[in-house]
């Protein structure tokens, strides 16, 4: 009797933890982006400084002229690669699609379990690029810019958030979650001046602001 018991007190005991640790999951962020660490507000605010300054220029843009998720690794394609990147416990099957797994949106600061909640954000936008001097790209830079793994450019986020961003600069739209914001403007600098793009005079000035507070 007095082992009928213990087991009985041990599964009790169990259930509550297995209660307790589904109650946590469910209230805290499950996983956190791995965007690559942008690089320092001084550096940044010293990039920014040697930015070009000049009027966007959106004549003769097409999304495709930016071809989109080459394989990176395997049978996995940029999407499929930052899927697994972002995520925590992501599982994929043989064609590296995630088929279970969570994601935390920086952005916005929800947490997913469907990977077709999520889109990856470009953060500095195609269009973006386009009228900030990728327009006279080669076809081959242009890929290279849109599947950029190595730079603070990819990133998964919660799919309607990223629609609502679109093709905006800092100038007109931030990440609703202002803990973000310093890391956003951070690489938001690096990547232009990495892939020397221009900004417009409303774009210099909201980065100015922002990294004055970062």
């Amino acid at each position: 009797m007095r082992k009928f018991y213990a087991r009985r007190r041990t599964s009790i005991l169990a259930a509550l933890t297995g209660l307790l640790a589904s109650v946590a999951l469910f209230n805290a962020p499950s996983a956190s982006a791995a965007l690559p660490t942008p690089v320092s507000a001084a550096t940044a605010r010293s990039y920014l400084s040697q930015l070009t300054v000049a009027t966007e220029n959106r004549t003769g843009y097409d999304r495709d002229l930016f071809p989109l998720w080459i394989t990176i690794s395997g049978a996995c394609n940029t999407r499929e690669w930052i899927l697994k990147r972002d995520g925590s416990n992501v599982v994929t099957n043989s064609a590296c699609t995630a088929t279970s797994g969570s994601w935390y949106s920086p952005y916005d600061g929800a947490t997913w379990t469907a990977a077709s909640d999520l889109d990856i954000d470009h953060l500095v936008p195609l269009a973006e690029a386009w009228d900030s001097g990728a327009s006279k790209w080669t076809t081959a830079q242009r890929q290279a810019f849109a599947n950029d793994v190595t730079r603070p450019q990819l990133l998964a986020v919660t799919d309607n958030v990223n629609q609502a961003k679109g093709d905006q600069d800092p100038a007109t739209w931030m990440p609703s979650r202002t803990a973000y914001r310093c890391t956003y403007v951070r690489a938001w600098v690096q990547v232009k001046y990495y892939y020397d793009l221009s900004v417009d005079s409303a774009e210099k000035s909201a980065l100015t602001n922002y990294l004055a507070s970062c």
